[in-house]
């Protein structure tokens, strides 16, 4: 197994960066993000670059990771938040300074693209990075407990539940229910996120370690024929059935088009899962919705498909 490095833990008063190395960002989402940081007990320090717009970029590659690096060189910055996810982390992946990272280890959160981040970071470096809220996301009290109990509270042992509200959401949106395609408990280290990053990057240098991994994938806004797509390209490249366990989010938006003749979402995923003798599941609290628990990239957990939690079986903080 790969030998971890894990951030020192998050403690109040500490400064979080807050960069936009995806999409561009806007005022509103900035003084939304500020609020949350400075709701949770931190202090906030804003990239050089937060506001700068390129295309639908949060400014140049070199802008971007100007914003980056200049978060995990400053020793006073304890965590980095991205603001949004959106498109373009993949392209800072080949000049990322991972000594810089490596000598700097600290907490980095997002989901969606960050995605891309979150894997090269493990690949290149071990780093475990969080998958969990972006800073600008509008966070419940589930989302909120669980990502501060990961990144504040080094336990040895941390059982997450999935969230009471998304089951009721479920009564009139059943793709926030959760659906056990195959079940059964298994072990292994977290690894995953967007679905569509996780399958752009199979097969580079930066591809998600799947052998024994419990994976993790989540999508919103996309056809079912992607999502086939995308699956069959990361089932050819890495092989699901080398995983321990595969946990799928809540993808949200992710049905046929209105009267377009189509397979379902289920239908789409059961393609890739049905046939597996492992563990796998749907409708798990992760994804771009307001009810997600944070999950460490790296971390050995447990998933239990009786119960429907995931135990993190070790700190994911020093």
């Amino acid at each position: 197994m790969k030998q971890l490095i894990k951030p020192p833990r998050l403690r109040q008063g500490d400064v979080v960066g807050l960069i936009a190395p995806g999409g561009y960002t806007t005022d509103r989402a900035i003084e939304k993000a500020v609020r949350n940081i400075e709701a949770l007990g931190f202090r906030v320090r804003t990239g050089a670059y937060l506001r700068a717009v390129y295309g639908n970029y949060g400014g140049s590659v070199q802008q971007r990771l100007a914003d980056l690096h200049a978060m995990f060189a400053d020793p006073e910055v304890k965590a980095i938040w991205p603001i949004r996810g959106g498109s373009g982390c993949i392209s800072l992946l080949a000049h990322l300074d991972y000594e810089l990272i490596r000598r700097n280890p600290k907490v980095l959160l997002g989901y969606s693209d960050i995605t891309a981040l979150h894997l090269a970071m493990y690949k290149k470096v071990g780093l475990v990075t969080f998958h969990g809220p972006v800073a600008s996301s509008t966070m419940s009290d589930y989302s909120r407990e669980h990502m501060m109990a990961v990144l504040t509270e080094p336990q040895s042992s941390y059982t997450i539940p999935m969230s009471p509200d998304n089951a009721k959401r479920a009564l009139s949106e059943p793709h926030y229910g959760i659906r056990t395609v195959t079940s059964g408990v298994a072990t292994g280290p977290l690894m995953g996120g967007n679905l569509s990053l996780v399958s752009a990057l199979a097969g580079t240098p930066y591809a998600a370690d799947i052998h024994g991994s419990i994976l993790f994938l989540e999508e919103v806004n996309e056809a079912p024929y992607r999502i086939d797509r995308w699956m069959t390209q990361l089932d050819l490249a890495s092989g699901f059935s080398k995983a321990a366990a595969v946990m799928v989010g809540i993808c949200d938006n992710c049905g046929p088009e209105h009267e377009e003749i189509s397979l379902t979402l289920d239908q789409t995923l059961d393609l890739h899962l049905k046939p597996l003798t492992i563990p796998t599941v749907t409708g798990y609290s992760i994804g771009h919705i307001r009810n997600q628990f944070t999950l460490p990239m790296g971390i050995r957990a447990t998933l239990d498909t009786e119960s429907q939690t995931v135990t993190l079986l070790e700190a994911a903080v020093s």
